[in-house]
């Protein structure tokens, strides 16, 4: 391989080793790339048909960083780099010059990869393998970096809007899906960042009443080769290969990536919505030792990837994704963090929701808060102001960890889903659930941590949609091309007498209603709560609750909304309304049952249909399935031994095929109820729908009622 003639070696300087990336001072560039086991580094830079037009030697190596100032370059300038050094997969190193890799720190890249045998360091038909070395130029099949103009007129957006936590209602979707349908939407801008900009669909969002977007990944990744082999894509992301640029394939203009994803932020915050992104920080596209060299393997593979101790030819593999980033070395925690406030400060997102999140506290020991990560993160002053959100769980061993993170992160709290669905399908008892609507004290109440801390959810990207959870007994994803193995076959669904959709009045009425009945247990509980996109209008994934490789119209947003899907959206409106009214749902302070004696008063008091608080055979009672969970207004609201001046509350739960008559208690002195949400009805109880302590409301079998004391 030889390298093109170098016209600007001459006027090379030395440069700094920090910041690390490619940075612009407005009269040249700044290249910074660490590798500590290298010992040459080429940056190569390409003219605008791809050829790669200059190959220049960075100069100086300090903290084990490689370094060089390029003067007379600028914004949408492409490169790239050619690491050298010793080629031994037996001890992890596997340098290749051949093949061009991706800086970590880019802020932008262009072109797709092209699974194109070059990718690999190793010839894929020499019987030794990943031993072998491949000298074949893979610079014509790899996505490059691009050079960026940091600069935005941010002083164009509102303020940005710090929705405190017990304030918030995560609202989940993905960037290209949720509008390439839209019919608001012109053509060119559908499924793109302008498009999710779009004041149309911003304002759609905010009257859901929802605080916050949370975004499938958006950092640059790529397509699997087997998922394009069968005509299928990556469509939800979660094969990151660069933790600083948006993905330019969402974008309506790819030379205006940064500045497109920055404009949508900054409507979003306009809107008074914050915006969340998923990250993906514990694999990378480099795969395993059979994968291609994109990036980080072909930089500095032991220091950016678990190895096997005994055989560093091998990557530890918790994520199951082939490798695991080494989040034990303080260059990738350096590179986290670089990241997380990268996104934070220059980008303006709100939050993150870490996939995976387990794998950020593993240490080779096994899970620990308190390891370097979560130190550093604990400790950062910009990452104290986001939002943090683990998915609590991986693959490894002792990978389910939730209810363990440190305080001040929120985790998803899957027992609150799957006790939920249960319960509403009458398979779980009053006493299974009762925590769950309390936020899970169980988990989540030690060392300061509030009820936010459980981000309560019933659906998300992975899974059944809301609407199929309550249509299908089974998973149809046939159409993943793996004779529906994938995916969870224990989805805790019900598809109510039949499968899949059907004329039936009786069954779809059921299942709007248990739709409801769902939405409402998730809005009125006591946590942060987070809707899949779609769900508050019936969306239907056909059954397939494994639709990662789906870019189609299963995946994508329908938005011709019927009679029926108008409802469940009116219906999402007003529990939203709700939940934002009464601040009793979203307490700070633990629900306990315990009576206050200074205060003389029970902040939650758990009722049986006959109005008087359930007893403990009771609660042993497999068989009960309709009781009520008071709210005292008057409980505490904080530590200060003060009464409340808030709402009283009743939430009624039927989860019986049958009317039961509940008599209504009376609380606080009071004896007229004020009936405010019943799932049964198609509309808003009207103003005079009043009752006394001691009538008897007949609860519809599998409904959900909210009273307020008046």
């Amino acid at each position: 391989m030889n390298a093109p003639e170098l016209k600007i070696e001459a006027a090379i300087r030395e440069g700094t080793p920090y910041p690390r990336g490619a940075t612009w001072n407005g009269h040249g560039v700044n290249f910074a790339l660490y590798s500590a086991n290298a010992t040459k580094v080429e940056l190569c830079l390409f003219d605008t048909d791809g050829r790669e037009s200059a190959r220049i030697v960075l100069p100086e190596y300090r903290d084990e960083t490689w370094h060089g100032y390029v003067p007379e370059i600028g914004p949408g300038q492409v490169y790239g780099y050619r690491v050298h050094g010793p080629w031994q997969p037996e001890q992890g190193l596997r340098f290749n010059p051949n093949k061009l890799v991706m800086d970590p720190y880019a802020r932008a890249h262009v072109g797709e990869l092209r699974w194109d045998p070059a990718v690999f360091s190793y010839p894929l038909d020499d019987p030794a393998k990943d031993l072998a070395f491949d000298e074949r130029d893979s610079a014509p099949f790899v996505p490059k970096c691009v050079v960026v103009d940091p600069n935005f007129a941010w002083e164009r957006e509102a303020k940005r809007p710090h929705v405190p936590w017990d304030r918030t209602i995560v609202y989940e979707t993905h960037v290209k899906g949720y509008t390439k349908l839209h019919p608001s939407v012109a053509e060119g801008e559908r499924g793109t960042y302008p498009g999710l900009s779009h004041p149309d669909v911003v304002g759609y969002i905010k009257s859901l009443g929802v605080t916050a977007v949370e975004l499938l990944p958006v950092h640059t990744f790529v397509n699997d080769s087997f998922l394009l082999e069968r005509g299928l894509t990556n469509y939800w992301g979660y094969n990151s290969i660069g933790f600083f640029a948006p993905d330019p394939r969402y974008a309506a203009d790819a030379a205006r990536t940064l500045q497109e994803f920055k404009e949508m932020v900054a409507r979003f915050h306009d809107a008074g919505l914050e915006v969340i992104i998923d990250v993906v920080y514990n694999h990378t596209a480099d795969g395993n030792e059979l994968g291609p060299t994109l990036s980080f393997k072909g930089i500095d593979n032991p220091s950016y990837y678990r190895l096997l101790p005994d055989n560093k030819r091998y990557y530890i593999n918790d994520t199951g994704t082939g490798n695991t980033l080494n989040l034990s070395h303080p260059v990738v925690i350096q590179l986290v963090c670089d990241s997380l406030r990268y996104w934070a400060q220059e980008m303006h997102v709100d939050g993150f929701r870490f996939d995976l999140g387990t794998i950020l506290a593993r240490e080779p020991s096994g899970f620990d808060t308190h390891n370097g990560f979560m130190k550093a993160v604990m400790q950062d002053p910009v990452l104290a102001k986001v939002k943090l959100i683990a998915e609590p769980w991986d693959c490894g061993p002792g990978g389910y960890q939730v209810g363990a993170f440190p305080p001040g992160w929120a985790e998803w709290n899957d027992k609150f889903r799957d006790t939920v669905r249960d319960y509403w399908r009458g398979e779980a008892t009053a006493a299974a659930l009762a925590p769950r609507l309390c936020g899970s004290p169980d988990l989540f109440h030690h060392r300061g941590r509030q009820p936010w801390a459980s981000v309560n959810f019933l659906t998300a990207h992975d899974g059944f949609t809301l609407h199929d959870l309550v249509t299908y007994n089974d998973k149809h994803n046939e159409a993943n091309g793996e004779e529906n193995r994938d995916g969870h076959s224990d989805n805790r669904s019900w598809n109510h007498g039949a499968e899949g959709e059907t004329d039936d009045e009786g069954i779809n009425g059921l299942r709007e209603r248990q739709i409801k009945n769902l939405m409402g247990t998730l809005l009125l509980s006591q946590g942060t709560p987070m809707i899949l996109a779609g769900d508050e209008f019936g969306r239907t994934q056909q059954g397939n609750n494994n639709a990662y490789a789906q870019d189609n119209e299963i995946s994508w947003v329908h938005w011709s909304l019927d009679e029926r899907a108008k409802r469940l959206i009116e219906f999402t409106r007003r529990l939203t309304g709700l939940r934002h009214q009464y601040p009793i749902l979203r307490r700070v302070r633990w629900l306990t049952g315990a009576w206050d004696e200074e205060l003389e008063v029970r902040d939650v008091t758990w009722i049986d249909a006959s109005g008087e608080p359930m007893k403990q055979e009771q609660w042993d009672d497999a068989t009960i399935r309709c009781f009520g969970m008071l709210l005292d207004g008057r409980a505490r609201e904080t530590g200060i031994r003060r009464r409340g001046e808030l709402a009283t509350l009743l939430i009624v739960f039927n989860s019986w095929q049958d009317v039961v008559k509940f008599r209504l208690p009376t609380a606080n002195g009071a004896s007229t109820w004020q009936l405010r949400m019943d799932s049964n009805m198609a509309e808003e109880p009207p103003a005079d729908a009043r009752f006394e302590a001691g009538d008897e409301y007949e609860v519809t079998g599998r409904s959900l009622l909210l009273f307020q004391l008046a």
